[in-house]
């Protein structure tokens, strides 16, 4: 199985014939394994020429950027090679007959809520639970997509509400995203973020164009559809990673920083947070209808997948909940 390429230090990438080498500011010279990497996530100061783009293009590999703080700053997305227009037409068509896209919409909102929801009961936070089945229950009877997203919002206030009652340490009053001003808002910040790349990176192996979104808008922003799929995962990966890097103590003070009243995780935090997701995409459940056991990473593609079959009229879109 192909791996992530991870890049923390400042450097260079150059490519010599068919290879790739990545050469640090001391000097030090490290092949890049091409065929054996599935994207590069770039964190640190990096310099490379058309060359390497052309390169990375030929082996269909997304390169996604973050700066010092750890905030997503782009993607290099190689050009499409599973461009279906028959997909690309009926996406478009779901975006435009504002009934399709409100269903698409709703079943994104609606395994969202059924897996913070078993976040809660997993923490016996049954209190919460009631709440967000009394705000869940007006998801069905949303008429827009302003609606819709209002319900989203007041669920995952209610949800985060619990976050108290679930974490051993540090303090968390409430979500804030600009900035985050607190340990855990840097967590999910910077935790939403490395998922809505990873789930880029998957969209980019299905037929679907990852600018057509349906519960985020599809607008002069490069990407939105995969910020759709990523809510049904946060609470599977995001919230469940971070709840047990916290209780575990395997992320403490020390590996934040905290400037104008901003929190985000240092160097070593970053690294610890970035090596434990990885690691948790590598988890595996049994799959229901598959009759046999995935990867987290690989549900996210079976995601699109399911998307595409409703998209072609094959089969109504059901969203992933988990159950355990």
């Amino acid at each position: 199985m192909k791996q992530p390429l991870i890049i923390f230090k400042n450097g260079t990438i150059k490519r010599e014939q068919n290879t790739l080498f990545f050469i640090e500011e001391n000097g030090s010279k490290h092949v890049i394994p091409i065929e054996a990497i599935s994207e590069i996530e770039i964190f640190g100061e990096i310099n490379f020429n058309k060359r390497v783009l052309e390169f990375l293009t030929k082996k269909k590999i997304p390169v996604h950027f973050y700066n010092y703080y750890g905030y997503y700053t782009g993607t290099y997305y190689p050009r499409e090679h599973l461009n279906s227009g028959y997909v690309i037409l009926k996406q478009a068509e779901h975006y435009l007959d504002y009934d399709l896209r409100l269903f698409i919409a709703k079943m994104f909102v609606y395994g969202a809520y059924r897996n913070t929801r078993q976040n809660l009961i997993n923490y016996k936070c049954d209190e919460i639970v009631e709440i967000i089945d009394f705000k869940s229950s007006n998801i069905d009877k949303a008429a827009t997509i302003e609606e819709l997203m209002a319900i989203e919002g007041n669920i995952k206030e209610a949800y985060y509400s619990g976050f108290n009652q679930i974490l051993k340490q540090f303090s968390f009053e409430k979500r804030e995203k600009r900035p985050p001003d607190s340990e855990i808002n840097a967590m999910i910040s910077f935790g939403n973020t490395l998922l809505y790349t990873k789930v880029l990176s998957e969209i980019y192996f299905t037929h679907l164009d990852p600018r057509i979104g349906y519960l985020h808008e599809t607008n002069n922003r490069s990407f939105s559809l995969n910020l759709d799929i990523a809510e049904i995962f946060k609470p599977v990966i995001v919230d469940r990673l971070i709840f047990n890097l916290v209780n575990r103590k395997i992320i403490r003070k020390e590996h934040f920083e905290k400037e104008a009243g901003a929190y985000f995780l240092n160097e070593q935090g970053k690294r610890i947070f970035v090596q434990a997701f990885e690691s948790r995409l590598k988890d595996t459940i049994k799959h229901r209808r598959l009759n046999r056991k995935v990867s987290l990473q690989r549900l996210i593609r079976l995601e699109c997948y399911k998307l595409v079959k409703h998209l072609i009229q094959d089969e109504i879109y059901e969203p992933f909940v988990m159950r355990w």
